[in-house]
């Protein structure tokens, strides 16, 4: 039985990821903008890779590693995708990284922001999580905005080894849970 949360803000429902969102998510995620700041989505990005990561997200949410989920526009339905949001628990921790991505067109309308916080919410009170950190590139300042607008406060900036071995200056944030919890960095 598949018992990955669904999450409700104001305007979107996050959702497990389902087999028939693949040919979305590899026009989204595959676009070239979306995949030149992220890590892990290649260009072009398949159907086939598309349904292969979808099909890892129910055995790697019941080994407690992440939560992905879809996000999906209440104003179009339940089935038309957006985007995702993530958390990859990190070993044998009571922390996680965040990571997201959005479809080109939704850019710029608060909604990542809104996934983020609720997935940040629900980390705290159902993982019993403690911190939750992320990272950017620096020529992608929209995504710290989506973190600071989520709570998280930049922490470093540093120099990173991107895809194909490039290197590039990443920024650094976290959150810890509101209970007083110390962070490591802080």
């Amino acid at each position: 039985m598949d018992t990955r949360p669904t999450l409700e803000t104001e305007r979107l429902l996050l959702r497990p990821f389902c087999a028939e969102d693949a040919d979305t998510v590899a026009g989204y995620a595959g676009a070239e903008e979306v995949s030149a700041t992220t890590l892990n989505i290649p260009h072009p990005y398949t159907v086939a890779m598309a349904r292969d990561w979808i099909s890892r997200h129910g055995e790697e949410f019941a080994a407690g590693r992440s939560l992905c989920l879809a996000l999906t526009l209440k104003s179009r339905g339940p089935r038309a995708v957006i985007g995702a949001v993530s958390l990859g628990r990190d070993a044998g921790e009571t922390s996680a990284e965040l990571g997201y991505w959005l479809g080109l067109p939704f850019w710029s309308c608060g909604y990542m922001t809104e996934a983020a916080r609720a997935l940040i919410d629900w980390s705290f009170t159902h993982w019993g999580l403690t911190r939750i950190h992320s990272h950017h590139l620096a020529r992608n300042p929209a995504s710290g905005h989506v973190m600071e607008k989520a709570g998280m406060r930049r922490i470093e900036s540093r120099p990173v080894t991107w895809k194909d071995g490039r290197r590039e200056e990443a920024v650094f944030y976290e959150l810890n849970k509101p209970d007083g919890t110390v962070s490591r960095h802080g």
